[in-house]
This record gives structure tokens, C-alpha cells and sequence, in this order.
């Protein structure tokens, strides 16, 4: 048996937030969950506000998620949840602030739960008995306004944990492609390359199907044709990088991921490089390792993207040279060193970085088997760039 789950209803297109008047329409109370400063500074935090006030609902603000939202924030929210009882859960803001509402949501209706007793995957119990939720993206990258994740960093481990269960995938998600035309342009960068690696992750890993594959070529494929319009500020590439960072993120959320995230997830926490560059330095040698065992999928994208290549084997080696050229026209840089990691941290936490990244849901998905000491070359690889042979 296999499931292919995606939220009940998306509106997208320029001022698609206006549709929550009647989506909403019935409705007792709402929190909005939020970062805060940037959807306030340009307007969109006010404006959610007066439509869901217009609507008849009443409304109370969540604000200050932090970048890599912590267990703390999360039960401190779901507190407030409990007291405010809302039927409405609205996350306005990049990923962190809608996956810390998500972990939030599970609280406020399962109060009696620990943050130990969701970190396994598929271990959260059925929601929707108090709430349902609304996710409000401003960022092109997580894709979780329509995925079955969220990530929560457990500081006092330094340990990012990926929380995954299809209960917590969105009921309702707005792309209002007015709103990431105010990303500046290293966001712009990372959450693209962050989309990018969901979506090739998605086409290799172990549960991709006939469903997930179509949706993680075409995210490919407008992710090449419009990331770097879209960093130079090109607002039409900037709405095409919502429509594709969502697509990857209907297939990921059901295909799964692979080791680049494994990984990115324990150097994010570790390094404090932002989630999207860390999956764009790891890809490319991700991609060369697991080619041994799925080198025809990866030779499928390279044909989709009309690279060169008489032999899968040439396809591959081209793909790879894409993505990295496609990296450095957008400011990124392919090494854990360049990117201001010193050699002393490195040594200092590989070890413990790959340890944890093999107990990572992710790495069960991967096409490749990947043990600690695999995933502590690759570390090494991308720390110095040098080439994956193994």
C-alpha cells in the first residue's frame, strides 16, 4: 500500500491571501503564528489580519518564532494556544515560524504529549479535533505549507529534528505571489537551492511513485529556467520559484528525502549556516555517491534539463556541473570551508554530525545505503572539495 497526501485546498496567484474570506467563512477564532518583523515591516502581517477580522473571526497574534525554532518556543505557544482555543491555526512567514505552528498544533490538541513522544516518525496522533490550519508562505524554498514535516532544533542537544507525519500537512495553503517579491536576495538564493534538492531528492529516494515523479521534474526543471531571474529580482521568475518550491514540495512530502537533508540538518545546527546552503554545498556530492546505485534517474533529469551526454555516466557528471554553476550564479559557494567553516570546528563535530545524521528519518530514504563512516567521507568531501570516489 502507499499514500499520496496533499492539503484539501491551494490558492495561489497574486493577492491569494483575499481568498481566506471565504475559505474561512464559519469560523470562531484564529491565532496567527509568525517570525514577525518582516511580514509587519511590508504589510502582509496587517493585512491577514484585517481579513480574518473582516470575516468575522477574532484573532490573536504569535509573534517572534525565531530562524531554527526551538521545543521552548513551540510548548510556549502551544500554551497560549490552550488558553486562547482557537478552531483556526494561520503560520504567516518562511518555514520556521509555520513548522514551529505545526508542532505547536499538536500540543494544543494533545496536551497530555512530550516533544519525545513525536520525534519518531509517523508517531503524532490525529488532529483536527480543536483546529484546523492555514499556511501562509513568504519564502520559495521549505515547501512546508504543503508537507508533511517540520523541523524543530532541540538547542540544549544542538540537534534539529524532523518531525514527520501526514496529520500535520497543512488543511489550507495561500501562495500569494505578492509576497516573496520582498525576499532579499541570499534568501532568494537559499531557499532556492533548498527547493531544488527537495525535488531531486524526491525523484531518487526509496517511496517516489508515478504521482511524485512528475511534480519533482517539473520543479527541476522551472527551478533551472527561473533561480536566477528570480535572485536578480525578476518578478515573474519570482512567482514561477513559489509555484516550483511548491511542486518539489508535494513530492518530497510524499516520496521523502534523502542524506543531503540527513546531513544538512545536524551541520545547520552545528555551523549555523542557513538550511538551503547547507543542502546546496552537500548536493552535488550526494549526487555523485548515490549515483552508483540510481545513475539512470539522475541521467533522467540531466536529459529533461537538455544537458549533454552520450552515456548516463557523462549525463551525471553534467547534471552535478550544472547544479554547482547554477550555485555560483547565485552567490554560493561549494565547500563547507569557503562558507566559514574552520578546520578545528570541523574535526571537532564530523564525528558527531554523522552519527546523528545516520539516526535521521531521512537517511532511511535514501537510494543508497549510507553508514556513518559513508556519510563522514562525504562530510569530508564537502568540506574541502574534493571528489566522491567511494
Amino acid at each position: 500500500m502507499a499514500r499520496f497526501t496533499l492539503p484539501r485546498d491551494l490558492y495561489f496567484g497574486k493577492g491569494a491571501m483575499e481568498d481566506l474570506r471565504t475559505a474561512l467563512k464559519g469560523y470562531r477564532k484564529a491565532i496567527i503564528v509568525t517570525g514577525g518583523s518582516s511580514m509587519q515591516r511590508f504589510g502582509f502581517l496587517g493585512k491577514l489580519e484585517n481579513i480574518l477580522r473582516e470575516t468575522g473571526l477574532e484573532v490573536k497574534l504569535f509573534e517572534g518564532v525565531e530562524p531554527d525554532p526551538s521545543v521552548e518556543t513551540v510548548m510556549k505557544g502551544a500554551k497560549v494556544m490552550q488558553e486562547f482555543q482557537p478552531d483556526v491555526i494561520v503560520a504567516i512567514g518562511g518555514g520556521s515560524p509555520i513548522d514551529a505552528a505545526k508542532a505547536m498544533w499538536v500540543f494544543y490538541e494533545h496536551p497530555e504529549l512530550t516533544f519525545d513522544d513525536i520525534k519518531d516518525p509517523f508517531s503524532i496522533p490525529r488532529l483536527r479535533n480543536k483546529a484546523i490550519f492555514v499556511a501562509i508562505p513568504s519564502t520559495s524554498g521549505t515547501a512546508t505549507e504543503v508537507t508533511a514535516f517540520s523541523v524543530i532544533t532541540d538547542y540544549s542537544t544542538k540537534i534539529k529534528y524532523p518531525l514527520a507525519d501526514f496529520e500535520i500537512t497543512p488543511d489550507i495553503a495561500i501562495l500569494d505571489s505578492d509576497i516573496p517579491n520582498t525576499m532579499p536576495k541570499s534568501l532568494t538564493a537559499d531557499t532556492g537551492m533548498d527547493a531544488l534538492t527537495h525535488a531531486l531528492e524526491a525523484y531518487v529516494a526509496s517511496n517516489r511513485s508515478p504521482f511524485s515523479d512528475p511534480l519533482a521534474l517539473e520543479a527541476i526543471t522551472m527551478v533551472f529556467e527561473n533561480l536566477v531571474d528570480s535572485y536578480n529580482g525578476e518578478e515573474k521568475a519570482r512567482g514561477n520559484m513559489h509555484m516550483a518550491q511548491c511542486l518539489a514540495g508535494m513530492s518530497f512530502s510524499n516520496a521523502l528525502l534523502g542524506i543531503v537533508h540527513s546531513l544538512a540538518h545536524k551541520i545547520g545546527a552545528q555551523y549555523h549556516i542557513p538550511h538551503g546552503r547547507c543542502n546546496a554545498i552537500l548536493l552535488p556530492y550526494v549526487i555523485k555517491y548515490n549515483s552508483k546505485v540510481c545513475m539512470d534517474r539522475y541521467a533522467n533529469i540531466a536529459r529533461r534539463l537538455g544537458l549533454p551526454g552520450a552515456t548516463d555516466k557523462q549525463l551525471v557528471d553534467e547534471l552535478i556541473k550544472a547544479i554547482v554553476e547554477l550555485s555560483e550564479r547565485v552567490g554560493i559557494v561549494n565547500t563547507l570551508k569557503d562558507n566559514g567553516v574552520t578546520e578545528e570546528q570541523f574535526r571537532e563535530t564530523v564525528d558527531f554530525v554523522a552519527e546523528n545524521a545516520v539516526l535521521d528519518p531521512c537517511t532511511a530514504s535514501n537510494p543508497r545505503e549510507a553508514k556513518k563512516e559513508d556519510l563522514i567521507k562525504i562530510l569530508e568531501c564537502a568540506f574541502y572539495g574534493n571528489p566522491v570516489t567511494f
